[in-house]
């Protein structure tokens, strides 16, 4: 059911997934929604979902890694009123080890991933500072709480956003702007089918283990079956909360990565890439983070 008006929400990269379910939701709540979009040829199932239910949802093309397309959406944007809510959530990734990773597509995770949160919070911040009013939602990710072999690239943007949401959440403390981090676990979501191309798997290659093991978490979290909505409800809760809390993981599995890895030390972790049996490595990852491998 929709709620009272409670002011305007940007949500970007809202094709698919988590950015479609939280563009969604919010409108549910009477949030004005700007749905950002690269390719707004994706968009007629957003805009359908949104007709069927009377939500207030605009598609809006949102290119986060271009300053111009930037630039020219959130200028649309304001001239319609202030920025109550802006959701980083537009994101790529891959899996494939460091030493095979080309750099154009390491430079390419970058730019989406990381800078274009920072664009997209550098068009909102000025005017939440000078209303002392809004908040800033950075989708991060439990590889943003553990650094994941595999996908160094991916896991190395959500460290930095984890890192950019936990300082400027204290530089605008001051001036009543929340920062939160929403950090989801696996999710049933496109980003897999999108990173198809940054994802390379060779049984012949000397990093086969590495690769394998990586799958079989995956696998865990694909049977865990969480859904988008689940997060998009998280960003909700985290928007609304009478107490602020800056972190925010979903789905059993982040919850246990989140905990785990704070409670083993560092090196425990590094050794777990040793030549370790199915079986042993199975073991630990369960004792660690409560995850349970096939």
């Amino acid at each position: 059911m929709k709620t009272e008006e409670t002011g305007i929400a940007v949500v970007t990269g809202t094709s698919t997934g988590i950015g479609f379910a939280a563009a969604l939701e919010l409108a549910r709540q009477g949030y004005t929604v700007f749905a950002g979009m690269r390719d707004t040829g994706k968009a007629q199932a957003l805009t359908k979902a949104a007709e069927q239910e009377s939500l207030g949802v605009t598609v809006i093309p949102l290119d986060v890694t271009s300053a111009m397309s930037s630039d020219a959406a959130f200028e649309t944007i304001l001239r319609t009123g202030p920025i109550d809510v802006l959701v980083n959530n537009a994101g790529i990734g891959g899996a494939t080890p460091l030493e095979l990773t080309p750099e154009h597509e390491h430079r390419a995770i970058f730019e989406t991933n990381y800078f274009g949160a920072v664009r997209c919070i550098q068009a909102v911040l000025p005017q939440m500072r000078e209303r002392r009013q809004g908040t800033i939602v950075n989708v991060t990710s439990m590889e943003g709480l553990v650094a994941m072999p595999n996908q160094i690239p991916y896991s190395a943007t959500k460290w930095a956003l984890e890192c950019l949401g936990e300082a400027l959440a204290h530089e605008v403390f001051r001036f009543n702007v929340r920062v939160v981090n929403i950090e989801p676990g696996v999710i049933m979501t496109q980003i897999f089918d999108n990173s198809t191309e940054a994802t390379r798997y060779d049984k012949q290659s000397p990093y086969q283990p590495i690769m394998r093991r990586n799958g079989k978490m995956f696998k865990a979290g694909f049977d865990a079956n969480v859904q988008p909505e689940r997060v998009a409800e998280t960003i909700v809760t985290a928007i609304h909360s009478s107490k602020y809390q800056l972190r925010w993981p979903v789905g059993d599995d982040a919850e246990g990565m989140f905990n785990g890895r704070r409670a083993i030390d560092d090196e425990d972790w590094v050794e777990m890439g040793g030549d370790l049996t199915d079986e042993d490595y199975n073991r630990r990852y369960q004792e660690y983070f409560g995850i349970r491998l096939s």
